[in-house]
């Protein structure tokens, strides 16, 4: 019986247990660095979809005060307000900002004007006011047309 003996050229090759540690610890601190950013854009994707979304809603409402000379009287929250603009101003309006929290909606008794908001990430009006763009708890208002409370401040 003739024995095999194998040259280190002929071994068959791998990975050594350090060498998988070392790529593990890789992939962990590029996943580290990239989960952040990808939550902060996600957030900011709700935020500026809820901007659009109040805008859009804020048009219908504008082309019902047009057509009728008033805004809306005395619409308490979005549940009254959405059948009053649903469909002839604006088809299948969104029920929630990009969170999934309603929006607060109201009108004054007298029809001269109309709020619209969100109060962000968290759903709970602040009283703080503004805030930056990183702050996804700041609340939206948008009313005659425009908005009045938004996140301000640099897109980073």
């Amino acid at each position: 019986m003739m024995s095999v003996r194998r040259t280190r050229e002929e071994t068959p090759s791998g990975f050594t247990l350090i060498e998988l540690l070392i790529v593990v610890a890789i992939i962990g601190i590029i996943s580290a660095i990239a989960l952040p950013n990808l939550l902060n854009a996600i957030d900011k994707g709700k935020q500026k979809k809820s901007m659009s979304d109040l805008r859009t809603i804020g048009t219908a409402i504008e082309a019902y005060a047009t057509d009728t000379a008033v805004y809306p009287l005395s619409m308490a929250n979005w549940t009254a307000l959405k059948p009053i603009i649903d469909p002839y101003f604006i088809k299948q309006p969104p029920d929630a900002d990009g969170w999934n929290n309603a929006w607060d909606a109201s009108t004054a008794a007298d029809g001269s004007n109309y709020t619209l908001a969100s109060y962000g990430k968290d759903g709970i009006l602040s009283t703080r006011g503004g805030g930056q763009t990183t702050d996804f708890n700041c609340d939206i208002l948008f009313s005659g047309g425009r908005f009045f409370q938004w996140p301000e401040g640099s897109q980073s």
